[in-house]
C-alpha cells in the first residue's frame, strides 16, 4: 500500500516537476498555443462577419431582384396592352373600311340597277312607240269597215308582237 499513499519528498519533487513543467509551457508553449487560439478566435469573427455581409448582399440582390421582376412584370403588362390597344385600332379600322367599301358596292350596285332600270324603260317606251305607230300604219292602211275586224286586226298585231 506503499503505492497508493506518496511521500513527502514525492510530492515536493512532482510540486518541483510540474512548476517546471508549468514554467517552460508558459515561456514556449503558453504564448504559440493563445496565439493560434486568437487567431482561429479572429478568423471565426471575421467568417462570421463576413456571412453577415454576405447574407446583407444575398438580402439586398434578392429585393433588387425582385424589383427587376417586378418592372419587368409592369412592362411585359404594358406591352400587352398596346398589343391590345393596337389590335383593336386594326380591328376597328379594317371594319370600318369593309362598311366603307360595301356601301360603295352598295351605292355602285343601287346606281348600276337604276341605270339598267332606265335603260328597260327607255327601250320598252321605244318598244311601245314603234309598236303603237305600226299599229297605227296599219290601222290607216287599210280601210276598214268593222269595228270587229279592227278589234281583232289589233289583237293579232299584239299577238305578233308578244312572239317576238
Amino acid at each position: 500500500m506503499d503505492l497508493v499513499t506518496p511521500d513527502i519528498g514525492l510530492l515536493v519533487w512532482t510540486g518541483i516537476s510540474f512548476g517546471l513543467l508549468y514554467l517552460i509551457l508558459k515561456k514556449f508553449a503558453w504564448g504559440p498555443i493563445l496565439g493560434a487560439v486568437n487567431e482561429r478566435e479572429q478568423s471565426i469573427k471575421n467568417a462570421l462577419e463576413a456571412a453577415d455581409k454576405a447574407k446583407e448582399e444575398m438580402e439586398t440582390l434578392k429585393a433588387d431582384n425582385e424589383k427587376i421582376l417586378k418592372e419587368a412584370r409592369a412592362e411585359k403588362e404594358n406591352l400587352l396592352k398596346e398589343a391590345r390597344e393596337i389590335k383593336s385600332k386594326l380591328i376597328s379600322d379594317a371594319e370600318e373600311e369593309a362598311k366603307r367599301k360595301s356601301k360603295k358596292m352598295v351605292d355602285e350596285a343601287k346606281t348600276a340597277i337604276q341605270n339598267e332600270k332606265n335603260s328597260a324603260m327607255n327601250e320598252l317606251r321605244n318598244t311601245v312607240v314603234d309598236l303603237s305607230i305600226g299599229i297605227a300604219e296599219k290601222v290607216i292602211s287599210e280601210e276598214l269597215v268593222d269595228n270587229d275586224k279592227q278589234l281583232k286586226m289589233i289583237e293579232d298585231i299584239l299577238e305578233d308582237s308578244k312572239l317576238k
